[in-house]
């Protein structure tokens, strides 16, 4: 029984809080927290909660309810709730580093994680992009895709963190096939969609309508899925991002495919916050991750939502059974 590993990410915000909130469950393998151990007793504390945390030293069972396997990962300094330390942003790395790390070796079943805050770590003078990039590095592979999910409404992303100035030169065939492949591969293969139905958002405005407002549909990005669609796949061309996201065109697509970042995550976010997830696609491990960031000024409050770590685990073990 391989464990599920948790990174509790930032310790001035709210991923230690939510972490605790797994010692509520009693599931089918052990779940670990990558953590600072008296930094989670001391957080129990102030929000009042009994949880027994337990040294993770590689047991084969499960965790009863109000115990939470923990793996010591330790601070540099001690943590202010709402407070950004820079120089505990290796502390946070460390927490990465070890779920990549084992992961890749087999000694895990996959990884959930809690937020980060990017900007701290990048303040220590460590170059960040995110967990995605992160953990596509650790593992050597060309491409992975960021996808994100609620019960009803899957979305992929053929870019991710960006600046909006650089998408469009970013949006190329070579790119595209890379993250269809992988959308497809994946939904397959994870999802047990044997013949996944994919609606794609052009970049442009009306998906440039005909080459009025932007050729990058006529030139790059309708090639690509013609290519799929002749080869049988369910795919469509680039439809306007404004009208794609309606019950009607999406009641029967098994993910949507956004160029950007803030193109489709908006509108699957506003359907389902604090019950969305994040799904790392292409990787050669499974991670998903929660959909909101660190709330520093909720940390330690009691409330703070942990549905999302939740929904997110759930997937974790539901996948690993795969």
């Amino acid at each position: 029984m391989l464990p599920l590993y948790i990174t509790s990410g930032e310790p001035a915000g709210i991923g230690p809080d939510i972490c605790l909130s797994l010692a509520s469950r009693a599931d089918e393998r052990p779940i670990v927290v990558l953590a600072d151990v008296d930094m989670l007793r001391a957080r129990a504390e102030v929000l009042n909660q009994t949880v027994e945390l337990i040294d993770y030293q590689g047991q084969a069972e499960s965790a009863q309810i109000g115990q939470l396997y923990v793996e010591h990962v330790p601070l540099a300094e001690h943590v202010i709730l709402g407070e950004l330390n820079p120089n505990n942003a290796a502390y946070v790395l460390e927490q990465l580093r070890r779920s990549a790390d084992y992961a890749m070796s087999g000694k895990s079943a996959g990884v959930t994680t809690a937020p980060v805050q990017k900007s701290i770590i990048n303040e220590a003078g460590i170059h960040f992009s995110g967990h995605t990039e992160y953990y596509q590095e650790f593992a050597g592979v060309p491409r992975v895709v960021m996808m994100l999910a609620t019960k009803t409404l899957r979305v992929a992303l053929a870019t991710t963190h960006l600046p909006l100035r650089d998408v469009p030169d970013a949006i190329t065939k070579e790119r595209l096939h890379q993250v269809i492949d992988i959308l497809i591969h994946d939904l397959k293969t994870k999802f047990k969609k044997d013949q996944p139905r994919i609606l794609v958002c052009g970049l442009n405005p009306h998906a440039g309508e005909d080459g009025y407002l932007g050729m990058e549909e006529i030139e790059v990005i309708n090639p690509v899925l013609e290519s799929y669609r002749a080869q049988g796949i369910e795919m469509s061309l680039s439809l306007p991002a404004d009208t794609l996201f309606t019950p009607e065109n999406l009641k029967d697509a098994d993910a949507v495919l956004a160029m950007y970042h803030d193109q489709g995550l908006p509108v699957l976010k506003s359907q389902g916050f604090g019950e969305a997830i994040n799904i790392t696609l292409g990787l050669p491990f499974i991670r998903t991750s929660v959909d909101h960031g660190t709330a520093l000024s909720l940390a330690g409050t009691g409330l703070a939502k942990c549905s999302s770590l939740h929904v997110a685990v759930d997937l974790a073990l539901d996948l690993a059974r795969q």
